[in-house]
């Protein structure tokens, strides 16, 4: 099924350094999150993802959902 943006998706512009600091490839990560990992690609990418991926990811990372989301100045 494709992905249609809505206005709440969300950017998460931290996801792949958490990601590679434990060392999972986008299919680990898509697994234990229970996404797509189109959805990780996409939001690796610089495209928004929606908020209940991001929630599912920031679970099965450790970290809260804002964590990805923060901008980088911010950390």
């Amino acid at each position: 099924m494709a992905h249609s943006q809505s206005s709440r998706d969300v950017l998460v512009p931290h996801l792949r350094m958490f990601r590679t600091r434990l060392a999972l490839s986008q299919d680990d990560l898509a697994e234990a999150a229970g996404v797509g990992r189109a959805t990780i690609a996409r939001g690796e990418r610089g495209q928004p993802i929606r908020p209940s991926s991001v929630r599912k990811l920031a679970k099965a990372l450790g970290v809260k959902p804002w964590q990805l989301q923060a901008a980088a100045d911010q950390h």
